[in-house]
This record gives structure tokens, C-alpha cells and sequence, in this order.
């Protein structure tokens, strides 16, 4: 088995490691400490303490917050229970018109405005676009990825997480509550 260091880890995940140690890296066996190396790193570069459980996006973590399991921004805006879609609590600009849609796309490009948005998800923290979707009207925020932090952790790291989380997708009790 391969066992790269953390500083190749770390130029890959910049974009810097030649190609050539890059095709290396990803044609090898997965050093069994490659995670815990990468989480590593990715903690060095936020601006919070609490400990990375799961990096989602290179700006979007699963944190421990004092026993909570949430989602972060890097620069430590909370967007609640990692249980529940994060882009609810985001700031969002929509682009559903021409005039909006001609700031992204060229002529032929641009999909037809009446049939598609362009959401783009904005950390209220550091004002950092998080993600963008093209999605038809109308269409609820897109749900990437919920993780089962406790198998993972216990099935597959081989160390289970001290708390246990039931997991499910608490997206619309959340919504449920707003709507009371």
C-alpha cells in the first residue's frame, strides 16, 4: 500500500502536485490514515476550533459543535444541523430573467429563463459562494449529500464517534417548524 505525505496531500488538494504524482496518487491504494491526513490539513485552514467529523466541500465542513453534529463555513458561520439541507440557511441570489442570466451565460449558451433559475448559495460569514445549481422553477434546493457519520466513522475508520445521531433527512421537519 502507498502512504503518501501530507505535504502531497496537501498540493493536491491546491492543485500544485505535478500530474505525474497526481496520477500516482489516485491509481494507489488509499493510505489508511489519507483521511485523518486530509482532515488535518482542512482543519489548519478554517477559522473555528471545533473538531472536522466529515469536510463536505473545500469550504463546507460537518463539525462538532459542542456535541452538535453541523455544518460550517470556513470562516465558522453555522448553518445548523447537518442533518438538514444547509442551503436553506444560506443567502441566495436567483437568477430568473434575461438580464440576470446575460451576466453568466452568451447568446446560444443561456438556458431559457422561463423554464430555469440559476441559484447561487452565499455564505452570510465571509459573502463566499458556496455553490450554484441550475435547476427548473420551482424546484426545492438540491440535497447533495447526507452522510452516515456513525457508519463511516464505526464500519469504515474503525473508531466509532463517542455520540450517536439517528440518521435521516430532517430537511422537512425543519421546515415544518417554520411553517407553526
Amino acid at each position: 500500500m502507498a502512504s503518501f505525505d501530507k505535504a502531497d496531500i496537501e498540493k493536491l488538494i491546491d492543485g500544485v502536485l505535478p500530474w505525474p504524482a497526481t496520477q500516482d496518487m489516485l491509481k494507489s491504494s488509499k493510505d489508511e490514515d489519507r483521511f485523518d491526513k486530509y482532515v488535518e490539513i482542512m482543519q489548519a485552514r478554517v477559522d473555528f476550533e471545533d473538531p472536522i467529523l466529515l469536510p463536505l466541500t473545500p469550504m463546507l465542513f460537518i463539525v462538532n459543535d459542542n456535541g452538535s453534529r453541523v455544518v460550517k463555513c470556513r470562516c465558522g458561520q453555522c448553518f445548523g444541523d447537518y442533518r438538514v439541507n444547509w442551503k436553506l440557511s444560506a443567502l441566495i441570489y436567483v437568477r430568473d430573467d434575461e438580464e440576470k442570466m446575460e451576466q453568466v451565460y452568451v447568446g446560444r449558451e443561456m438556458p431559457d429563463p422561463g423554464w430555469i433559475q440559476l441559484r447561487e448559495y452565499i455564505c452570510a460569514g465571509c459573502g463566499a459562494q458556496l455553490e450554484v445549481e441550475a435547476v427548473p422553477r420551482g424546484c426545492p434546493p438540491d440535497f447533495e449529500f447526507l452522510p452516515d457519520l456513525d457508519t463511516f466513522y464505526r464500519d469504515w475508520l474503525g473508531r466509532p464517534l463517542p455520540d450517536t445521531c439517528e440518521f435521516k433527512d430532517a430537511t422537512l421537519d425543519q421546515i415544518n417548524e417554520w411553517a407553526k
